[in-house]
């Protein structure tokens, strides 16, 4: 599944090539992509069509665009084109538009026809081979903290769907002494934690393997016996391999995960931890285990990461 550095890694690429444009047209070539709007294909249609994408904006996993009402460029906008990428969600960017765009990928699941803000026709298209992920149109609502909503955008506002999910450990306005207490809370193993996106949002089963190897700490150890300091180094290790990742475009083990250009990421082959179990740690030479831990494929190293045992 996408996990931060490809979801911000696709925003990035949406940004640079959507941002200012117009919604003309829309095709929904298979209902359950807007499944969460009770009328469907018609409801998102009406509900998008002429209006502005604004920036393009993130937080954690998810993606949204604020829109602008072109006859009202001074108003704020109220609502939102909201996404999630599921296991394979993708976004595709065309030149052209209609007869002059490609003819749709096989998974393609919706078609905008857009204006770019410099008049150009274009096609973005919402590819999901796995049809986990979704598009929706939604109100804005402010941002808890009054900061700035997500990654992308000064807008201090999130789509209402998004309004419970955590700011990512990369977002310059995570409270990161709450963040801190929160990881430090509770008796569920910190691997759990970790990939509660109310926590800390954006992490997902390759980054917390990954992160939980840097520093050397038991995916299962609770999360009250995991001390201040572990807890820090913890969250700098989130940072670290986030960052790497994102370097590198993300992590694409097939060809699911393609940017908006159509190229993968590359993090895959720098992997310390995850899918890598029987094989050496490249840290002290013992072979890595794997195992299911919370219905979760697990990678860790029994020697750098010792199970947390309550001193007698």
């Amino acid at each position: 599944m996408p996990e931060l550095p490809e979801v911000e890694t696709v925003r990035a690429g949406l940004a640079s090539l959507i941002a200012g444009a117009v919604v003309e047209h829309v095709e929904i070539r298979r209902d359950s992509c807007v499944r969460l709007l009770a009328g469907g294909a018609a409801e998102f249609s009406a509900a998008i069509t002429g209006y502005r994408l604004a920036e393009i904006a993130r937080r954690g996993k998810f993606l949204w665009v604020p829109l602008a009402d072109p006859e009202h460029p001074a108003d704020a906008p109220v609502s939102a084109l909201s996404a999630h990428l599921g296991m394979s969600g993708q976004f595709r960017v065309h030149e052209g538009a209609g007869a002059d765009a490609p003819d749709p990928h096989p998974h393609c699941r919706a078609r905008l026809t857009l204006r770019s803000a410099g008049g150009a026709p274009l096609t973005l298209d919402f590819l999901d081979q796995r049809t986990f992920g979704y598009l929706h149109a939604e109100p804005l609502v402010p941002a808890p903290d009054a900061a700035a909503g997500g990654a992308g955008s000064a807008l201090s506002a999130v789509p209402a769907s998004v309004a419970h999910i955590g700011r990512d450990a990369l977002d310059p306005a995570l409270d990161e002494s709450r963040a801190l207490t929160a990881m430090r809370r509770g008796t569920r193993g910190i691997k759990q934690v970790l990939l509660d996106q109310t926590v800390i949002s954006g992490i997902g089963n390759i980054y917390a393997d990954e992160a939980l190897w840097l520093a050397r700490i038991h995916p299962e150890r609770p999360a009250r016996a995991v001390s201040a300091a572990q807890a820090r180094g913890l969250l700098e290790a989130v940072r670290d391999v986030m960052g790497a990742a994102l370097a590198q475009g993300g992590t694409s083990f097939d060809a699911l995960y393609v940017n908006v250009n159509g190229e993968s990421g590359y993090f895959s082959r720098a992997l310390n931890a995850y899918g890598r179990g029987g094989e050496p740690c490249l840290r002290c030479g013992r072979p890595l285990r794997r195992a299911t831990i919370g219905q979760r494929s697990t990678h860790w190293c029994a020697t750098c990461q010792r199970v947390w045992a309550p001193r007698a």
